[in-house]
């Protein structure tokens, strides 16, 4: 675990700061540093208009706590950047199986599977291949289904998928999406869709590689999710990194979706040492789009509430006419930095074993530390033993 900086890690923040520093407080649904305009769609909405949250009943109200007295420790805070980046390895054919193939040549199966090479690729249908090296039964809708899902890119050359692209795009099929999509239709095996098909006639691969790092950059670990980005995988990636930690727990997870992680974990196990240790809130880009009727994220999982709620979120600074307002205390986006740079080996990730694949993050992951610390050191952005007397009074 990295020691800090002052990117990441600030002295502890009480509601009496904010008043100190004069602080005009706004809107519980507004993120400091943004404006209002840009902040939701929806900013008349009232409390009474928000339905009711099971998950949100479960957590008390944020409470305010006292400043310490003079030369009593003040405490510190850290925030962690959690992100997914769709950089994947193959695994095997069956969706619940998170097995590592046997063959990362051509092979469809991991070990524990490499039977089902013997029987017919469409699922559930559990018949024998019709001969060695087939991929489905005897039954002429299957071999047919197959041989059109071999060749659906066959015949597509480049001008023939700007076509498809266009007619897509005029027929309003792309509405919503924010660029051009092509997409192949098969059509249905019997009275399934043939997009409802299910198959395995290739290698599946993992969902996304999920980043931890600190709000400085520096990275903290990592995991792989397999299915989706669900909480579920989300959390057990967190309860992995800090299974050895837990007395470094971040104060703050600022993450896309922390509103159904924080979610997740309320229902899930209201008893967990996440809710006593550390807040989820959104990072602040993604926040803006989030619903405002949504009672538990509004109340929760603001990156920078400018209603005074969450002081250790906000700094006060002062513009060109001296004017005092509220900012960010932290940079939530720095995921997305590291995620960047990791975009220019994905072509190399992507056709890895999972054990090259593994040790080859984690060497990523040490290089871009070793460039954050190097960057915290030339700027002087380390935390002094001044900053840890006030913080911890030793």
């Amino acid at each position: 675990m990295s020691d800090g900086c002052v990117d990441c890690t600030h002295l502890k923040r009480y509601h009496s700061d904010l008043i100190a520093d004069g602080v005009v407080l706004g809107d519980e649904l507004n993120v400091a540093g943004v404006s209002p305009e840009a902040n939701t769609n929806e900013p008349s909405l009232q409390l009474p208009d928000i339905p009711a949250d099971p998950a949100a009943d479960q957590l008390p109200p944020p409470q305010q706590q006292q400043a310490p007295g003079e030369w009593m420790p003040r405490g510190y805070t850290r925030l962690t950047v959690m992100d997914g980046k769709t950089i994947s390895h193959r695994k095997c054919a069956l969706d619940i199986c998170e097995g590592p193939l046997v063959n990362y040549k051509d092979g469809r199966f991991c070990d524990g599977h490499s039977n089902l090479r013997d029987v017919c690729g469409i699922i559930p249908c559990g018949r024998p291949v019709r001969q060695p090296g087939a991929l489905t039964c005897d039954d002429l809708l299957h071999i047919d289904w197959q041989r059109k899902y071999d060749n659906r890119f066959s015949r597509m050359s480049f001008p023939g998928v700007q076509r498809v692209i266009r007619r897509q795009q005029a027929d309003g099929e792309n509405s919503g999406e924010t660029g051009p999509a092509l997409r192949i239709e098969l059509g249905a095996l019997g009275e399934t869709p043939g997009n409802q098909v299910v198959h395995s006639f290739r290698a599946k691969t993992t969902y996304c590689l999920q980043t931890v790092q600190w709000a400085c950059a520096y990275p903290i670990g990592w995991g792989k999710c397999y299915r989706s980005e669900s909480s579920p995988q989300v959390l057990a990636i967190l309860d992995r990194i800090w299974a050895e930690y837990p007395e470094s727990k971040p104060s703050f997870i600022a993450y896309d979706d922390t509103c159904s992680l924080l979610r997740h974990i309320v229902t899930q196990d209201s008893d967990s040492t996440w809710l006593l240790t550390t807040k989820f809130i959104v990072d602040a880009w993604h926040y803006i789009g989030h619903r405002a009727t949504d009672i538990l994220c509004r109340l929760w999982c603001n990156p920078a509430p400018t209603n005074g709620s969450q002081p250790d979120l906000i700094l006060v600074a002062q513009d060109g006419n001296g004017s005092t307002h509220q900012t960010c205390a932290f940079n939530t986006e720095t995921a997305e930095q590291l995620n960047s740079w990791l975009s220019g080996f994905e072509p190399q990730l992507r056709q890895m074993s999972d054990v090259n694949y593994d040790f080859f993050v984690h060497v990523l992951m040490m290089i871009y530390a070793e460039r954050v610390q190097k960057q915290v050191e030339k700027k002087d952005l380390g935390l002094s033993e001044e900053f840890w007397a006030e913080a911890t009074g030793v």
